[in-house]
C-alpha cells in the first residue's frame, strides 16, 4: 500500500486542489491512504482538509499534528504515522496529473532493487515566467526537474525533488530519519534535507530511480519570482550546504568549497555566453544566485 504523506505549513489556498488531484487518480483507492501532517498552520487549512475527507468518505484520510517546526520534523511523523510500505511525499502546493500514483505502485512492486524514486518537476506559474528564467534558475526556484523519458538511475550527484519522491518504508529503518537541523522552518528558506538522505542512501548501495511519467505540476505564485525571495533562497542555500557538510566533516566542507569554485568557472561562462545572445538579464541572474551561494556557503 502506499501512504500519500502532505507535509504542511500555512498552505490553505492550495491544499484543497492537491488534495482533489490525488482522488482523481486511477489507482483504486484501497490501495493508498492519504496522511496530512499539519506542521502549526495558522490558516485554514485543517477546515479545507476537513471539508476533503467530508466529502470523500471512502479514502482513507488521516490528519496529524507535528509541533516541532520544521520541514523535516514534519517528513519523520509521516514515517512515524504511515501504514504503507511506499511513502510518497508531495509538496502541498502542487498537483499531479491521474496516473500518478500509478506510475509509483507498480514501479515499486516490479523493481525489487529500488529503494526510492522520483519523477519530473514542472512549475505552474500563477502569472508568467519571466525573462531572466534560464534552465539553471528555474531548478533553484522552481524545483524544475526532468531527465528525459526513460526509467533510468538518478545520474550521479542529482536526487528527487523533495516534493516529488518516493520511498521504500525500510529506508528510514536503515539510514535513520531527516536530520531536522535541515530543511524549511516556518519562513525559513534552509533546506539540503534531501541531499542528507541520499546521499545517506546511495553510501549504503541504495538504488534511486527516475520515473518520467510521475509527473507533479509545482504551483509558482508571484511571490517566488520576487528579488527578495531570489536573496533569501540563495543564501540559504549555502548556509544550508555550509551546515551539512560541517556535520559530515571539515574534509566535506573543504570539498563543497572546491566544487564551489568549479561552479565558478561554469557560471561565468554560462553568463558570458547569455550577454552573447543579447540576454544580459538571464546572465546577471546566474552570476546574483551564485554569489548568494557562495556567501552562504562561507557563514555570511
Amino acid at each position: 500500500m502506499l501512504s500519500v504523506v502532505i507535509c504542511t505549513y500555512n498552505r490553505e489556498k492550495y491544499i484543497g486542489g492537491l488534495l482533489e488531484s490525488i482522488v482523481a487518480n486511477t489507482l483504486p483507492k484501497s490501495e493508498y491512504e492519504v496522511l496530512v501532517v499539519d506542521n502549526n498552520c495558522t490558516d485554514g487549512t485543517h477546515e479545507v482538509c476537513m471539508a476533503f475527507a467530508a466529502a470523500h468518505p471512502d479514502v482513507s484520510f488521516r490528519y496529524v499534528y507535528e509541533q516541532q517546526q520544521g520541514l523535516s520534523a514534519a517528513r519523520n511523523k509521516g514515517i512515524a504515522e504511515a501504514k504503507g510500505d511506499i511513502l510518497v511525499y508531495i509538496d502541498d502546493d502542487a498537483l499531479i496529473d491521474e496516473g500518478y500514483l500509478h506510475v509509483y505502485s507498480d514501479f515499486f512492486a516490479s523493481t525489487p532493487d529500488a529503494y526510492a524514486a522520483g519523477g519530473p518537476i514542472e512549475p505552474l506559474y500563477e502569472t508568467s515566467e519571466p525573462e531572466w528564467m534560464s534552465p539553471y534558475v528555474k531548478a533553484l526556484l522552481t524545483a524544475y526537474m526532468n531527465y528525459g523519458d526513460k526509467v533510468r538511475l538518478y545520474p550521479r550527484g542529482r536526487y528527487p525533488g523533495g516534493g516529488n519522491a518516493a520511498y521504500r518504508a525500510e529506508v528510514f529503518k536503515k539510514i535513520g530519519l531527516f536530520n531536522t537541523a535541515l530543511g524549511r522552518n516556518g519562513e525559513s528558506l534552509m533546506g539540503s534535507e534531501e541531499k542528507d538522505i541520499f546521499d545517506k542512501m546511495r553510501r549504503c548501495g541504495m538504488s534511486v530511480y527516475y520515473l518520467p511519467e510521475a509527473v507533479l505540476h509545482h504551483i509558482i505564485p508571484q511571490k517566488k519570482l520576487e528579488e527578495d525571495y531570489f536573496r533569501r533562497l540563495t543564501l540559504q542555500i549555502g548556509r544550508s550546504e555550509r551546515q551539512r557538510t560541517l556535520s559530515l566533516s571539515l574534509g566535506d566542507y573543504l570539498v563543497r568549497l572546491a566544487s564551489e569554485a568549479v561552479k565558478w568557472a561554469g557560471t561565468i561562462v554560462l553568463a558570458t555566453g547569455y550577454t552573447c545572445l543579447l540576454q544580459p538579464s538571464k546572465g546577471g541572474k546566474l552570476l546574483r544566485f551564485r554569489a548568494n551561494v557562495t556567501k552562504g556557503l562561507l557563514g555570511g
